[in-house]
């Protein structure tokens, strides 16, 4: 059977199907498998494909009716940690840390628009003209953006970021190479004395599994509240966790609930450790304030280049928030933030960490570092392929919370 009369069965089975579902009954998912595969069975072009084939149509026809259509199959791909659909014809993927271009498509625009509203209304969310932009997650935690038409020129773009299922741990980012066992067991006990970090580092270099993995050195009986824009934290381990989620404003007069207002609620909770996903513009301000106010231990990420130019980032965001000299900003910033964590995503696409640096004080109107560790590269390094590791180049120097939690 030649790809067009096969593609031509499956939108004439698929809309038979969906006919028969349309008539007011609540058919469960088992019962729309029976339904798929009586209709096949009953088919002349059915005999012309074999087992394999056959089970995989039938697996297309269920993912078009009750899945996300032909993405479905690349969601059930473990290996796949990112789909880009730019329109209905143009899907890429990455894989094993590399890009490529999918051959599978969207039978039209107007069904891409379909698997993009499900994806909203699973969660809670709006997405159309009026409202273009979309930022969601699927029940399995992954991450979704959506643009569409307008602000989209060349049809509805839908960026899907997904995470592993089993969870990032820092053992597993020692044996990925990620990290030493030396800077593992040195942010571990950091984490336990309650030092506020903050991580850094580029689109795609691994912040959130880092903070995932980070988080699971905190207690497990301490009281921890994650803030985020789509939610993606999985403190499993966590037994007394409170999970915030921002909410865009909707149609039906519901106001927007942003990062800032879900900080400033957090600080009423009790909390022991404040985790904030990432902070991108005038919510820092609330976030030092909750790291200057007796909530020590607390996390959060940003994007940045390098772990100098966060800290100068951290900068602009606060004056976005705040009408104060540029020097008291400084002074919270150091005050607020004890170790800073730098990120990087290698030319062989591995991620690693590049630098764990100290705020070490503020002093001549500037913020003060140092670093503890920084990446070399050694001679075993090529183009193709990074090799190294997170070098020792100083100690702490505010060793205050580690002898108050018995470690000094």
């Amino acid at each position: 059977m030649s790809r067009a009369v096969y593609e031509q069965f499956r939108v004439q089975v698929k809309q038979e199907i969906l006919q028969k579902l349309d008539c007011g009954l609540d058919f469960s998912d088992g019962q729309v498998r029976r339904l798929i595969d009586e209709r096949l069975c009953r088919s002349d072009c059915i005999g012309r494909l074999d087992v394999v084939e056959r089970r995989k149509l039938g697996r297309e026809l269920f993912a078009a009716i009750r899945g996300f259509d032909v993405l479905q199959e690349l969601l059930e791909d473990k290996r796949i940690t990112e789909i880009m659909v730019n329109g209905p014809d143009r899907i890429f993927i990455e894989k094993d840390g590399r890009l490529t271009q999918w051959q599978g498509r969207f039978e039209s625009p107007a069904r891409l628009l379909d698997v993009i509203q499900q994806i909203a209304a699973g969660c809670n969310r709006v997405v159309n003209e009026a409202s273009p932009i979309l930022d969601a997650r699927l029940s399995d935690g992954s991450r979704v953006n959506v643009v569409l038409s307008p602000v989209a020129l060349n049809g509805p773009a839908m960026t899907i970021r997904r995470f592993p299922e089993e969870g990032m741990t820092l053992d597993r980012l020692v044996a990925l190479g990620s990290i030493t066992e030396e800077c593992k067991s040195f942010l571990e006990l950091l984490v336990k004395c309650r030092y506020n970090i903050f991580i850094s580092g580029g689109t795609g270099s691994g912040k959130t599994t880092f903070l995932n993995a980070l988080s699971q050195a905190i207690p497990p009986e301490e009281r921890i509240v994650t803030i985020e824009d789509s939610a993606e934290l999985q403190l499993k381990y966590a037994q007394n966790l409170v999970s915030l989620e921002t909410r865009n404003a909707n149609m039906e007069g519901c106001r927007t609930i942003s990062v800032r207002d879900l900080i400033r609620s957090s600080l009423r909770m009790r909390p022991d450790r404040i985790i904030v996903g990432e902070v991108r513009g005038a919510e820092i301000c609330e976030l030092l304030t909750a790291y200057n106010s007796g909530h020590a231990g607390s996390m959060s990420t940003g994007h940045g280049n390098t772990a100098r130019d966060m800290l100068l980032r951290m900068e602009t965001m606060l004056l976005m928030g705040m009408d104060i000299p540029l020097s008291a900003i400084r002074r919270q910033i150091a005050s607020g933030i004890d170790i800073l964590v730098h990120l990087g995503r290698m030319r062989d696409k591995t991620r690693k960490v590049l630098e764990i640096a100290e705020i070490t004080g503020f002093s001549e109107g500037e913020i003060t570092t140092r670093t503890l560790y920084a990446f070399e590269e050694d001679e075993n390094s090529t183009r193709e392929k990074v090799s190294g590791k997170l070098e020792k180049k100083g100690e702490l120097c505010h060793v205050e919370k580690l002898e108050a939690a018995g470690f000094g």
